[in-house]
């Protein structure tokens, strides 16, 4: 699988999320800005886990899937299991229940987050509750590119 280049817009790598984009704040979703995305990339689907979570490893956050493969995805995407304004994207279930959760570690706790997105070449359909371990084991064969951004909160 080749390598996703992608950025969010307010924050780079390895940074402290910007409270807009965390449960403490407006709990918004970040923009997001691809890099290399590949011309066989018809999809695009983002998870954001918490890596440090002290019960559960890579608590599941958000899941989007189904986004029309783009260069820019907007920030502040809306809740629901459909996002209409997003090519009929849709979102699945975590500690963000069909939508956008951000970090909301304990008071004094840092937690480290990631995100990852996928490109791939075909549109899924999960029927059922669609959660990160049901999408990965249904779209892990159609994907082309991946790629990571950490970001940590406390």
């Amino acid at each position: 699988m080749d390598v996703l280049n992608f950025e969010c817009s307010n924050m780079k790598n390895g940074e402290t999320f910007p409270v807009e984009n965390t449960g403490r704040g407006q709990n918004r979703s970040p923009e997001f800005i691809i890099k290399n995305l590949s011309p066989r990339a018809k999809t695009l689907a983002i998870i954001l886990e918490d890596i440090k979570h002290p019960i559960f490893k890579n608590f599941t956050h958000w899941l989007i899937f189904n986004i029309p493969a783009r260069e820019k995805i907007d920030g502040a995407i809306p809740g629901g299991k459909i996002v209409s304004g997003l090519g009929n994207a849709r979102q699945g279930i975590g500690y963000g229940l069909y939508r956008y959760a951000g970090p909301k570690p304990s008071r004094g706790r840092q937690h480290l987050y990631r995100f990852t997105m996928y490109a791939l070449d075909r549109e899924i359909d999960l029927t059922g509750i669609p959660t990160k371990s049901r999408f990965m084991k249904i779209a892990g064969k159609y994907m082309i590119q991946q790629g990571s951004i950490i970001g940590k909160y406390e």
